[in-house]
């Protein structure tokens, strides 16, 4: 399945926005948007979320940490580009956020790994978030199936085999899930 990421490329560096923006491959990202400092990705980021976030630190008025620290929190996935001389500082203070961060200067075929390594991350979280979905879309439905059973339970007499039963004969008697059942029993006793 192929997806379109859209990307903020944050840098004051234009020769640098150009080689990063190449660098995308095309069939996986938007044409990116860019920001020239911090003030201005946060302005960017107001009314969208980015899926990748490439910051070439520091920019005249912030070197970002804290920026984006604030941005992974929101399932975007960020590399952090950083002199060599502070590098080690700063991987430990967002290593700890689940943010990649490199040295400078690096080599087109780091930085080629880098994106790619991003890809990866960014399938897996979807991957999770979707198992996450599910797995809570199931246990919404057996709070519902298990609040109309008391319902019948209490109000009908049933004992709670009978219940469940009476449940799953609707549902297959009208070809309907047991959460729809149910809401239609919580919905009648309300």
């Amino acid at each position: 399945m192929e997806h379109s990421y859209s990307a903020l490329i944050v840098s004051s560096n234009e020769q640098f926005n150009h080689a990063i923006a190449s660098l995308l491959p095309k069939g996986s990202f938007e044409k990116p948007s860019f920001a020239n400092s911090i003030n201005s990705a946060k302005r960017e980021t107001t009314d969208k979320d980015y899926d990748f976030i490439i910051i070439n630190a520091p920019l005249g008025d912030d070197l970002g940490m804290r920026f984006a620290i604030d941005k992974g929190t929101k399932d975007a996935i960020i590399l952090f580009l950083v002199q060599n001389e502070i590098y080690g500082e700063v991987f430990d203070k967002l290593s700890e956020h689940g943010i990649f961060s490199l040295p400078k200067p690096m080599s087109k075929q780091a930085m080629i790994t880098a994106v790619r390594w991003m890809l990866t991350a960014k399938t897996h979280l979807e991957s999770n978030h979707k198992k996450s979905v599910k797995i809570e879309d199931k246990m919404e439905e057996i709070r519902l199936v298990n609040k109309a059973k008391w319902l019948l339970i209490s109000k009908e007499g049933l004992l709670e085999p009978e219940a469940h039963k009476q449940i799953e004969k609707e549902a297959m008697n009208q070809c309907k899930t047991k959460k729809e059942i149910a809401i239609q029993i919580i919905e009648k006793y309300s």
